[in-house]
């Protein structure tokens, strides 16, 4: 309860440092859909201190944000020296399940055939997300039965990584990621079609699961879960424990981005484990 009260709590901070957020470049905007949300923002860096593509999605509940909301993502990125693209889509409760999944998979293609045609090096591919969207990408890098079905080559994805993301539905889950989820399904949906843990499968992309034990609505036994079903089928697993003391939920799965590399331990730790790789 108590960590569940520092999360909501800080909701008035975070807002007010988004407000204050620096603009360093201007995204490319491209529509993959003709829903106003399918669409990613491409974040150039104005000098490129990295040969890898990160690709970022979204988190809010399934239910809200979108790349323009989390600018400051692709800002801060960018700033490190970092291309990004920052992916959009649909939400729930109007638009159920599988919609957001088909979204992240359509956009992912969508994404890397824009690189291409503007001759930007798609060798060396970060998938990332945070909280719904780690979610959605881990789908998007450990379910092979999506890959097929969407053709989502995963050759040239040479790393994941996931902020505080709800990998199993476990039944002592909290009460907002249970009102968040019967949103986001319609009754009598197998959730085991939408479960990272219960569609993991074996390949060559390391993770990094980035997750607190003080996230006050997603349980830290999630990543844990995910780890096991990694290790059962012999993918490589790091799970990173925040240190930081702003860890609860929304600080440190977009929130850290509002800080510097040097001030915030678990920024430093996602940017070198992407430079290690």
């Amino acid at each position: 309860m108590k960590d569940y009260l520092r999360e909501s709590f800080s909701y008035f901070g975070l807002y007010w440092r988004m407000l204050r957020a620096r603009k360093h470049t201007t995204p490319v905007y491209k529509r993959f859909g003709s829903d106003k949300e399918q669409y990613f923002l491409c974040y150039k860096p104005e000098k490129v201190r990295s040969d890898k593509v990160i690709i970022w999605v979204h988190g809010g509940g399934w239910n809200a944000g979108n790349p323009r909301f989390f600018d400051y993502v692709g800002q801060s990125v960018s700033k490190e020296g970092y291309l990004m693209i920052s992916l959009g889509y649909r939400l729930s409760p109007k638009n159920k399940y599988p919609a957001q999944i088909e979204d992240v998979a359509k956009g992912f293609n969508a994404v890397i055939r824009y690189l291409r045609e503007k001759n930007i090096d798609t060798s060396k591919v970060i998938v990332a997300g945070s909280s719904a969207g780690a979610h959605l990408t881990s789908i998007l890098c450990y379910s092979k039965k999506l890959q097929e079905k969407y053709k989502i080559d995963i050759s040239n994805i040479v790393g994941y990584v996931g902020f505080g993301g709800p990998y199993s539905f476990r039944e002592d889950q909290s009460k907002t990621l249970s009102i968040l989820l019967n949103q986001l399904f319609t009754k009598g949906y197998d959730r085991r079609e939408a479960e990272p843990v219960s569609l993991m499968s074996g390949n060559h992309i390391p993770m990094l699961l980035i997750q607190s034990r003080h996230d006050g609505l997603i349980g830290y036994e999630c990543a844990e879960d995910f780890k096991r079903a990694a290790d059962k089928v012999g993918n490589t697993c790091e799970i990173y424990s925040v240190v930081d003391k702003k860890n609860t939920h929304s600080w440190y799965t977009a929130g850290l981005f509002l800080e510097e590399r040097k001030e915030n331990k678990t920024l430093e730790k996602f940017y070198s484990w992407i430079d290690g790789i």
